[in-house]
């Protein structure tokens, strides 16, 4: 029989389709079902979850920058800026460390509390990197952005996840949550902060979460959560929905406390 010119193609083989605003459903599906199948392949039930400003220097990255902007090289002031915020990548960094170290020497647990990050540079990048560090297995959940976002090396390799879209990037940062640390950081920062306050505010968050809101001044010139209050629009107990710090060793025993207390 002579060839035919046209060869049909199996519609989940079809590029087009695939890629069409038909298949938004399909694709939406794909990013629940494929990172399930990987967590349930590491094991993985569990994550405490790093949020901060992909724009922090590791400390080592931003005294670089101040001694080229002491040599003329650059902005001084906006270079010690730098400076003065990577503490809060190094303090990143040691919690994750801490906890991770923490994690493993937990018994009759496997892969228990997996310092999980949205999988891109600065603070993201100082909790997969502290958990590394540890020899942890730790969770990256990039989304593809034009800027900023690219994967760091310091995430477990087949628990590096690309997501295209925010909102199922986000369904996996509470669904596997059992503690969130907050960091210093920008608009992306804010709305997932904010959205897990929500959540857990109105009960659709049902189990205990732990959240740490770390770096004092940096929030209280942020958020000022006294009008809401006096305004009536939240009740006064919901500030106490997040524990407040400036220090690794408070953020780490406050964390260790709940997460035995509500988990172990």
């Amino acid at each position: 029989m002579p060839e035919s010119r046209y060869s049909a193609v199996k519609a989940y083989k079809n590029e087009h389709f695939l890629n069409s605003p038909d298949a938004r459903a399909l694709r939406i599906l794909a990013e629940y079902l494929e990172p399930a199948t990987r967590f349930r392949e590491f094991h993985v039930r569990d994550t405490i979850v790093f949020f901060g400003s992909a724009r922090i220097l590791p400390r080592a990255d931003a005294e670089v920058l101040v001694r080229a902007a002491e040599a003329g090289e650059g902005d001084l002031e906006v270079a010690k800026r730098k400076l003065a915020m990577s503490r809060y990548y190094e303090d990143t960094r040691e919690l994750a460390r801490r906890l991770t170290q923490w994690s493993k020497s937990l018994e009759g647990t496997e892969r228990r509390f997996v310092a999980c990050s949205g999988g891109g540079p600065g603070i993201m990048e100082a909790a997969n990197r502290g958990a590394s560090e540890a020899r942890g297995e730790n969770v990256g959940l990039n989304i593809s952005l034009p800027f900023e976002q690219n994967d760091n090396p310091y995430i477990t390799r087949r628990l590096s996840f690309e997501f295209h879209y925010f909102f199922m990037r986000k369904f996996w940062f509470s669904y596997l949550a059992k503690a969130m640390v907050v960091m210093p950081g920008g608009f992306g920062t804010f709305d997932e902060f904010m959205e897990v306050v929500t959540l857990v505010q109105t009960l659709k968050i049902k189990k205990r979460l732990p959240i740490v809101l770390y770096g004092t001044e940096y929030w209280d010139k942020v958020i000022n959560f006294q009008p809401m209050i006096d305004f009536g629009t939240i009740s006064p107990e919901d500030v106490n929905l997040f524990h407040r710090t400036d220090s690794v060793d408070d953020a780490y025993e406050f964390l260790v406390r709940q997460l035995t207390e509500h988990f172990l």
